[in-house]
């Protein structure tokens, strides 16, 4: 048993931010973060307070080595990381986004991550949560890391554990975008909550309105839809209706990891038994706050940060 209060998986890599504005190509200097969806998302909930893990899989090698103990330092279990003897960890360069979306160019082919596989301890851990929370990355980088996600589902419910899913589309990683719009909504279908970006429920549903996507997702068994909306909020659909979340407003420096924040924030106010309409101002103030630094994770509050910025901010009318 894993004791956690959530848990997620998948692909975690080092990334190296360049220093100066312009293409990547011409960037001479970059400060090395970490990179993750998953781990971004388990992250931002230990820095809450709640006892988060993710299981993954990285190579014997310094950025391998740099990633455990960056996520370690943030209070994240890893008693389920696995250490690839041959396979190497990824990694990516993202350019300097100067308040937009950033240039990323990925190194991750046949990594380490990419060979996450199931087995009877991740059954145990992921059985031993109160929640489990997947994107769409694992069911694209690779066969084993696709099971993993079914087996995670199965063990999830037999558990007990809510399930949340972030879309997360990497079309780049699919053999073609028909299959992933099948298995995104497959995986989606088996979630008690989705969680997409407005653009990206209009690929998966052909729906642009939110309330359209919502009732794709709530029809196929989901019991709560947030449909995500980049500055303009969110709106979240369920057994309440629906509720609208406005955007807050702050000085943007990368986009990359607002919608990790969202989902963190959402878990950890689903995890302290709060309503919808405050667990939905908890995960907009959340995702505000991850684009306030040029690393994917460093913006993540805890909650002494969280309380200040909610008590001192306001969303626009």
């Amino acid at each position: 048993m894993s004791g956690v209060d959530a848990v997620t998986f998948g692909e975690a890599m080092a990334m190296f931010v360049a220093q100066e504005s312009g293409p990547l190509h011409r960037a001479a200097s970059f400060v090395r973060a970490t990179a993750g969806a998953e781990t971004n998302v388990a992250t931002g909930l230990a820095r809450l307070g709640h006892r988060s893990g993710w299981v993954g899989r990285l190579g014997d090698d310094p950025f391998g080595l740099f990633v455990r103990e960056e996520l370690g330092g943030c209070g994240v279990d890893l008693s389920l990381v696995e250490t690839d003897p041959v396979a190497p960890t990824g990694f990516q360069l993202k350019s300097r986004a100067d308040g937009g979306d950033p240039e990323v160019v990925y190194f991750r082919s046949g990594s380490a991550g990419s060979r996450l596989s199931w087995s009877p301890p991740a059954a145990a851990y992921v059985l031993g949560a109160r929640h489990l929370h997947l994107t769409g990355i694992p069911l694209a980088i690779s066969e084993t890391a696709r099971d993993f996600a079914f087996q995670a589902i199965a063990a999830a419910r037999a558990g007990g554990a809510s399930i949340s899913f972030d879309p997360n589309l990497r079309p780049a990683l699919w053999p073609s975008p028909q299959e992933m719009v099948v298995v995104v909504n497959e995986v989606a279908a088996l979630a008690d909550w989705v969680l997409p970006g407005v653009g990206e429920g209009q690929v998966l549903t052909g729906h642009a309105d939110p309330e359209r996507i919502a009732e794709h997702y709530l029809a196929a068994g989901a019991t709560r839809v947030v449909v995500k909306n980049g500055g303009e909020g969110a709106v979240a659909f369920g057994p309440e209706g629906s509720v609208q979340q406005r955007a807050f407003d702050v000085d943007v420096v990368d986009t990359v990891g607002a919608g990790d924040g969202f989902a963190a924030g959402l878990i950890s106010a689903h995890l302290d038994g709060l309503a919808i309409g405050p667990a939905l101002e908890r995960a907009a103030a959340v995702g505000a706050l991850a684009t306030t630094s040029a690393g994917d994770k460093d913006g993540l509050p805890d909650r002494e940060r969280l309380a200040r910025f909610l008590t001192t901010t306001a969303v626009p009318a």
